[in-house]
């Protein structure tokens, strides 16, 4: 799969499962497998986890509505979503393994979304700026981190990086 985790925030990289929007869209995630292996990559879910389609259409609404909020967005709808969503969070449980105290929480699909639904609260409380990579042919969300808020790319080495290469020959060309 096309996997990109550039976005700077889990929650943003779930938005980001969303491919070429400025094109009308291409799915990632377009099966509960594929969620999986997602989650899995995310390290919020084992390898072995399994996912219903309810839990697939949840996880494509709950990524639709960080969309929207994270670019500006004050749906009531997605506001709710969200806080519903984050309320599936498991408390931490604390158990002793090997005479050894650990933290345990459980590692499902709905933990999963709890944790990126809590983390696109965070995103959007904090008032941090989510922009849109400015090569033509991306279109990925990210967090603009800068100094001067004025990152262009979601990735330099991707994205930056082809657009001033483009750049440089056009102006070569025009030459």
């Amino acid at each position: 799969m096309d996997w990109i985790f550039d976005g700077g925030r889990p929650s943003v990289d779930l938005v980001n499962t969303m491919r070429d929007r400025h094109l009308g869209g291409r799915e990632l995630l377009v099966d509960p497998a594929a969620l999986i292996e997602w989650l899995t990559l995310m390290k919020l879910v084992e390898h072995r986890s399994r996912a219903t389609r309810d839990q697939l259409a949840a996880a494509h609404e709950l990524r639709e509505a960080i969309d929207r909020l994270a670019r500006g967005g004050r749906s009531a709808h997605d506001v709710r979503l969200l806080n519903t969503t984050a309320q599936a969070a498991p408390v931490p449980q604390l158990r002793l393994a090997h005479g050894r105290p650990t933290r345990q929480t459980a590692n499902t699909v709905a933990t999963a979304m709890a944790t990126l639904a809590i983390d696109a609260i965070e995103l959007v409380a904090s008032g941090a700026e989510v922009r849109i990579c400015a090569w033509d042919h991306c279109g990925l969300r990210f967090v603009d981190t800068s100094p001067e808020h004025n990152r262009q790319w979601c990735s330099m080495s991707r994205c930056g990086n082809r657009a001033k290469a483009r750049a440089h020959y056009a102006r070569r060309k025009a030459q």
